[in-house]
């Protein structure tokens, strides 16, 4: 074990990608544009997506998805600094009759130079860029639409994102808690030329579940997680297009007033380094070491406390994981993006798991705008 941890922050130090694949391609934002002042346009954004959880362990379950979304929608840019849209969020399931689920999309967006103030659906899940023991990369799939407030700022030298969800909301004696995510995830470059690159990352997360009008009689639930970070990016010519490593110091803490989680706190270590080439796609080495820590909304298998069906309330205090992640991005046309991702798991620790598993996914993305007409 000594060997292959020495080995990994060689490796680390010597290479240096991110904390988790890049998902620029999937990233779906709509902008105010002088361009567009005056203009009624329509938006379409199709994620397509195919995902495959090849697992046998005690903490996440093996399973499939495999289907489509789609999200149409009218936009409005009244000038050059707002934008109001309007439209529907469609899931289908293959295998599946009917519709999956479906959500109305109203969204107001003023954006000054930089800086964006959202309100309504957010430009949430994977746009807020967390890293997957904070935010699982499946909410995409399962949790695709946010509701509520958003300040984005998106400089040279500065990304920010700082939102709530209001994820379910309560009327008087409803049976049920609402349930409210706040986060932050940025982002700061302390040093960036051409060639290199060096940002300290802050992601902070919040769980609240509660209420003081519902009847039901569960005590109150506050989580919060936290990941501060270094990354480090050398951008090359010739055949690799960059060199990188990000790492982080991650932490779990239960403030509800009654603790009903077996764990009330816990850290992480979470190392990555990874290479990226022109041609050949990315690869990626990372390193999970968990004590005693959990997520509500993180991918289950960095949990300390299992998800998986058929093992409730189990839980290992230490967890220790090597993935290798393999993908490849490509824009096929105009507006159509490809995303391949191969990514087996080596669990260092857990008894009765097998010494491979491995999780594969296929996303096919489409967005454009096109233009109805222009206000006079």
């Amino acid at each position: 074990m000594k060997k292959l941890v020495l080995f990994f922050f060689s490796f680390v130090y010597f290479l240096s990608a991110s904390g988790q694949l890049p998902n620029d391609s999937l990233e779906y934002r709509i902008r105010p544009d002088t361009l567009k002042s005056g203009d009624v346009q329509l938006s379409l954004y199709n994620f397509n997506f195919l995902r495959n959880y090849e697992f046998f362990n005690n903490f996440q379950d093996g399973y499939t998805l495999f289907g489509t979304q789609l999200e149409p929608r009218l936009v409005y840019y009244p000038n050059s600094k707002l934008v109001l849209s309007a439209g529907v969020h469609v899931r289908k399931d293959f295998g599946k009759q009917g519709i999956n689920k479906s959500f109305p999309l109203f969204t107001i967006k003023y954006q000054n130079g930089n800086t964006a103030l959202i309100n309504g659906v957010l430009e949430g899940n994977i746009n807020h860029r967390f890293i997957e023991p904070l935010f699982d990369f499946e909410r995409k799939i399962s949790n695709p639409v946010e509701y509520g407030t958003q300040l984005v700022v998106d400089k040279r030298t500065l990304f920010l994102d700082a939102f709530v969800n209001w994820n379910k909301m309560i009327e008087r004696n409803s049976p049920e808690q609402e349930q409210i995510f706040a986060g932050v995830s940025s982002d700061i470059a302390i040093y960036k030329q051409k060639a290199l690159k060096v940002s300290v990352p802050l992601q902070v997360f919040a769980f609240h579940q509660g209420g003081q009008i519902d009847t039901d009689p569960a005590p109150l639930q506050t989580v919060v997680n936290a990941a501060l970070g270094i990354k480090f990016q050398w951008n090359r010519t010739g055949f690799l297009k960059h060199l990188k490593t990000e790492n982080y110091f991650v932490t779990y803490t239960d403030l509800s007033p009654h603790k009903q989680q077996v764990y009330s706190n816990g850290t992480g270590w979470y190392f990555n380094a990874g290479l990226g080439t022109w041609k050949y796609g990315s690869l990626l080495l990372s390193y999970w070491e968990g004590h005693k820590y959990i997520s509500p909304v993180g991918m289950p298998i960095y949990q300390s406390l299992s998800r998986q069906i058929n093992h409730p309330g189990y839980s290992e205090a230490l967890r220790q994981l090597v993935f290798l992640r393999y993908t490849l991005q490509r824009q096929l046309v105009a507006n159509f993006y490809l995303d391949f991702r191969v990514e087996p798991i080596f669990d260092l620790k857990s008894p009765g798991s097998k010494p491979m598993e491995f999780f594969h996914s296929l996303f096919l993305v489409y967005k454009q705008d096109f233009r109805l007409f222009k206000r006079k």
